[in-house]
C-alpha cells in the first residue's frame, strides 16, 4: 500500500489532521505500530506490523509504572487508576460520535477530546501521586503519562501483523477505512469489517491457522525437573455467571474492565468481593477444595444479538456486543518446572497473564495464545485463527511460574510474579511454583471475511473500547484459594511426577489432541449395572445419591431375616410366604397355590424400591401393597433396582419369577405342605383299618 503524495498542513496540529483524516476515511499518512513481542522466556519476537485499520486513543499506561505503593495508598490509587480507564473509554466514544464535526474542523479533535482527556488525566495523576506521598515516598516522572495521542489507522503494510509465518488472510478488506460504511454502530458487521459495535474486529485480525509454521518447542527436562501434572475441573462457565469488573485490577469499583469476563470456580467474583468472601464463597469446581477463581474476557459472535449487557457498561455502551459464546470445553492443569522440584502457592496469590492494553501498550506483557484443535503446535500471538472444517478456536493461557517468595500481589500486579527461563530458571531469587496452563475450546465457526462477517459472522475477545477487539489484547486472571491441604497434595504430585487431580488423564497442553469429554462428566456416569432408568425425566440420578441406597440396609432383615442370604442375588425374600404372610394379611392361604403377584411383591418393596427410591412406604410392610413389583429381580437385580414400587410393568409380568426363580427353598414350600397331608392320609387310612378289625 502506497504512501499518498498528498501535502499535509503544517503546524502544532499537523499530526492530529493527519490522524483524523485517516480515521475518517480522508486519506493522508499511513502510520504504522511497530513493536517487539514478549515470550513465556523473556525474549522477543522479531519486529512486526499490526494493522489496524480503526484508529484509537493511545494513553500511557500509569499502572504498570507503579510498582511501589504503600499499604495505606492501595485502595486510593486502585480507584484512581479505574477513573484513568473511565476517562479514556468516554474520550473513545465521544471520538466515534464526532465523526461529522471532525471532518469538517480538524481541530475539533484536540480541542474538544484530546486536551480535555490531559488536563482529566493529569488531575488524577496528580491524586495518585499525593495518596502515595501521604504513606512514603513520591513516586516521580508520573507527570508525562498525562498526555495522549490520537493513534491513526495502521495501513496493513507488509505481513500486516501475521504472527509466525502466517499469510495475510483478507488483509485487503481488512485495510478499509472506517469512513467505508462498517465502522459505525449498529451496522452489525456489515462492509468494512467494523464489528457489530463499530470498534472491531476486521478482516486482517484474522489468518489461517494452516498457513502457520510449527512454532511451540518441546521443553528439555533436567534430572531434578518436577513432571507431574495436576488437574482440576471447573465446568465452562455454563450457569452464565458474568461480569465486567477486577477484582485484582480495580478492587471496589463496578466495570473496572470495561469488557465482560468468563467466570468458572469461585462464585463470589466481584469487584467488592474481600478476601474472606472469596474464601467462603461456593464453587464450580468437582473438587470443593478448589475455591480459587479462573475469570478471562468473554468471545462474542459479531452477530447483531443483543446480550443481557447491550445497553450497560462494559458491553454495548463500550463497544462489547453480539452473543457471548459459552465455552465448548475449559481445561485447567498446574505443571511443574522442567528443572526443580515446585513450592506451594501462597494462599489468595494473584496471577494476571497477558495484557489487556496490549494494543497501545505494546508486548512487553502479552501472552496471547490462539490456535486450532489439531493444531496447537502452531500458536498465534496477535491474530485469530480461521481453523478447518472439524476443529475448534483454542485459546491457551500460561501463567507466571516464578514467585518472589513474599507477595500475593504488587502495585502493578506483576512484579510479584515472573516467567521462567527458557530452561526453566527462575531469576532474581523467585521460586518455582506449579504453572497453571489453562486450555478454552470454542465451537465457532470460520468467519466469512471476505463479506465482513455477514454470511458467518465474525468472532473477537472483549476488550476495553479502544483496544478494538484486538487477539493480541487477550489475558487471564487467577486467585489461588486452594486448601492448604489440596495445594499440599499439587505439590506432592508434582513433585513426584504422577497424574493427580479431577480430570487428571485428560487433555490440555498445546500440541495435544482435543480430549472427546469433559472432565466433569465422568463423576455423573452410572454405576455399572444401574443403566435402566424406568421413570423419566430423573434419567436414574437417585441411584447416584448415596443416602438412597444406604437406607435399605437397615429394613431389609425386618422381613427377610430367615432366608436373607440365599435370596439377595435372585429373587429375595420372594420365595418364602410363611414369613411375609404375616404383612400380607395371607397367612391363611394354602402355600400350595402360589400366586405369583403375592409372592413377587416382598422382594421389590423391601431389599429393591428402598435402593433407588428410598421412601418411607417402601420399608416391609407398606411395601405389600405395591403389587407386581418383584419381577425384575430375575433380570438380574440391578434392574430392578430402578423399578419404582408398584410400576404397571411389572403387574405384566408377574409370572416370569415362576419360571425362573424357582430354587432349593421355593421346591420346598411347595412339596413339604403335600408330602404332610400324604403321611396323614396314610396314618388316617391305617387307623381305619386298626378299628374295623377291632370291631370284628
Amino acid at each position: 500500500m502506497g504512501r499518498s503524495t498528498r501535502r499535509r498542513p503544517t503546524g502544532a496540529r499537523r499530526a492530529t489532521f493527519a490522524a483524523v483524516a485517516l480515521m475518517l476515511g480522508g486519506g493522508g499518512l499511513v502510520a504504522a505500530n511497530v513493536y517487539a513481542s514478549a515470550t513465556e522466556d523473556g525474549g522477543t519476537d522479531q519486529a512486526r506490523t499490526l494493522s489496524s485499520p480503526a484508529g484509537t486513543i493511545d494513553c500511557p499506561d500509569v499502572g504498570t509504572k507503579l510498582t511501589a505503593v504503600p499499604e495505606g495508598a492501595k485502595e486510593d490509587v486502585a480507584k484512581e487508576l479505574a477513573l484513568l480507564d473511565q476517562q479514556i473509554a468516554d474520550a473513545y466514544q465521544r471520538l466515534q460520535e464526532s465523526a461529522q464535526a471532525i471532518q469538517q474542523d480538524a481541530g475539533f479533535a484536540d480541542n474538544a477530546i484530546m486536551n480535555p482527556l490531559k488536563e482529566k488525566r493529569g488531575a488524577t495523576i496528580e491524586r495518585i501521586a499525593i495518596a502515595v506521598d501521604r504513606e512514603g515516598d513520591r513516586p516521580q516522572g508520573l507527570e508525562s503519562l498525562a498526555s495522549c495521542t490520537l493513534r491513526a489507522p495502521d495501513g496493513g503494510q507488509g505481513n500486516g501483523g501475521q504472527a509466525d509465518g502466517g499469510d495475510q488472510a483478507g488483509a485487503e478488506q481488512g485495510a478499509q477505512q472506517p469512513g467505508d460504511g462498517g465502522q459505525q454502530p449498529g451496522n452489525g458487521g456489515q462492509a468494512g469489517n467494523g464489528g457489530q459495535a463499530g470498534n472491531g474486529p476486521v478482516a486482517a485480525d484474522y489468518v489461517d491457522i494452516k498457513a502457520v509454521q510449527p512454532n511451540v518447542p518441546s521443553p528439555a527436562l533436567q534430572s531434578d525437573a518436577s513432571r507431574g501434572t495436576f488437574a482440576t475441573s471447573c465446568g465452562v462457565n455454563e450457569n452464565g455467571l458474568f461480569n465486567s469488573d477486577n477484582v485484582i485490577v480495580a478492587p471496589g469499583v463496578s466495570n473496572g474492565a470495561h469488557h465482560f469476563h468468563d467466570y468458572i470456580g469461585n462464585q463470589s467474583n466481584t469487584a467488592f468481593a474481600s478476601d474472606e468472601d472469596l474464601a467462603n464463597a461456593e464453587t464450580s469446581c468437582v473438587d470443593q477444595g478448589d475455591k480459587s477463581t479462573y475469570y478471562w474476557p468473554v468471545i462474542r459472535l459479531q452477530n447483531g444479538a443483543q446480550e443481557q449487557d447491550a445497553n450497560s457498561p462494559g458491553g454495548g455502551i463500550e463497544g462489547n456486543a453480539g452473543e457471548i459464546v459459552t465455552p465448548k470445553e475449559v481445561t485447567l492443569n498446574f505443571v511443574g518446572n522442567p528443572r526443580s522440584k515446585v513450592t506451594a502457592m501462597p494462599r489468595l496469590l494473584r496471577i494476571i497473564t497477558g495484557d489487556a492494553k496490549a494494543f497501545v501498550n505494546g508486548t512487553a506483557n502479552a501472552n496471547a495464545s490462539w490456535s486450532c484443535t489439531g493444531l496447537e503446535d502452531r500458536q498465534l500471538k496477535d491474530k485469530y485463527p480461521l481453523c478447518p472444517q472439524g476443529s475448534d478456536v483454542v485459546r491457551t493461557f500460561k501463567f507466571q511460574s516464578c514467585w518472589d517468595g513474599q507477595n500475593i500481589d504488587s502495585a502493578n500486579h506483576r512484579t510479584h510474579v515472573a516467567f521462567a527461563a527458557a530452561d526453566g530458571s527462575c531469576a532474581n531469587g523467585f521460586k518455582a511454583i506449579p504453572q497453571l496452563v489453562q486450555r478454552i475450546v470454542y465451537d465457532v465457526d470460520t468467519p466469512s471475511l471476505q463479506d465482513g462477517g455477514k454470511t458467518t459472522p465474525l468472532f473477537a475477545v472483549d476488550s476495553f473500547p479502544e483496544q478494538l477487539h484486538k487477539p493480541v489484547t487477550d489475558h487471564g486472571d487467577f486467585i489461588n484459594v486452594f486448601s492448604e491441604d489440596l495445594m499440599g497434595e499439587m505439590v506432592d504430585c508434582i513433585n513426584a511426577g504422577r497424574k493427580c487431580g479431577a480430570g487428571a488423564d485428560e487433555g490440555g497442553d498445546p500440541g495435544q489432541e482435543e480430549p472427546t469429554e469433559q472432565p466433569t462428566e465422568a463423576p455423573t456416569t452410572p454405576p455399572a449395572g444401574d443403566d435402566k432408568p424406568e421413570q423419566p425425566g430423573n434419567g436414574g440420578d437417585e441411584q447416584t445419591k448415596p443416602p438412597v441406597t444406604d437406607e435399605p440396609a437397615t429394613e431389609a432383615p425386618e422381613t427377610e431375616a430367615p432366608e436373607t442370604e440365599a435370596p439377595e442375588t435372585e429373587a429375595p425374600a420372594n420365595e418364602d410366604p410363611a414369613t411375609e404372610a404375616p404383612s400380607n394379611g395371607d397367612a391363611g392361604d394354602d402355600p400350595g397355590a402360589d400366586d405369583p403377584a403375592n409372592d413377587d411383591k416382598p422382594t421389590v418393596s423391601s431389599t429393591v424400591a428402598p435402593k433407588s427410591y428410598g421412601t418411607p412406604s417402601a420399608a416391609a410392610g407398606d411395601d405389600q401393597a405395591q403389587g407386581g413389583s418383584g419381577d425384575d429381580e430375575n433380570a438380574g437385580g440391578a434392574a430392578a433396582q430402578t423399578q419404582p414400587p408398584g410400576d404397571d410393568t411389572e403387574d405384566s409380568l408377574g409370572t416370569k419369577p415362576q419360571a425362573v426363580g424357582g430354587n432349593l427353598a421355593e421346591t420346598g414350600t411347595t412339596l413339604w405342605p403335600a408330602a404332610a397331608g400324604a403321611v396323614l392320609l396314610m396314618g388316617g387310612l391305617l387307623v381305619l383299618v386298626r378299628a374295623r378289625r377291632s370291631a370284628r
